[in-house]
């Protein structure tokens, strides 16, 4: 989903049946735009968890929200590393599936672990949003994992 987080509410109500089944990406990060000094969801979830609890009968995985979009593109951060997508979910088929349509891409995938890990995916991508719009950081550069 790939919309503000005030929209996610909405459109899973709105689209809920549709998406019985499916597999969903949320790909936001719920941070107060306005102030840019935290994240809207209650300190025990987070978007994903949130949209999980209004599409109970699809598989929602959180992914693509700790990495910029020129990050994608190029398939690295910084032009140094490899791009690296985390994704977190509970469902293992639908993450295989997500790995899956990744392949053959310039992107490398890791398994963060449970939907509950999307808070901390949140929070790094909040972090990496807040460095660069203090320009700390360049929108190609971003946080790398290194195996």
């Amino acid at each position: 989903m790939a919309v503000p987080y005030p929209a996610l509410a909405d459109l899973a109500d709105q689209y809920g049946d549709q998406l019985a089944g499916k597999v969903v990406v949320d790909i936001t990060n719920p941070l107060n735009f306005e102030t840019w000094d935290e994240l809207v969801v209650p300190a025990d979830s987070s978007a994903a968890q949130e949209l999980q609890k209004r599409l109970p009968n699809s598989k929602v995985l959180k992914a693509f929200n700790t990495t910029f979009a020129a990050t994608l593109q190029s398939g690295q951060v910084g032009g140094q590393q490899q791009t690296t997508v985390l994704v977190a979910g509970d469902d293992d088929d639908a993450k295989a599936t997500f790995k899956e349509a990744l392949k053959g891409s310039p992107l490398a995938v890791l398994d963060a672990g449970k939907l509950k890990r999307a808070r901390e995916l949140e929070a790094t991508g909040f972090l990496q949003m807040t460095l660069a719009a203090s320009e700390q950081i360049g929108w190609t550069g971003g946080f790398g994992v290194i195996k």
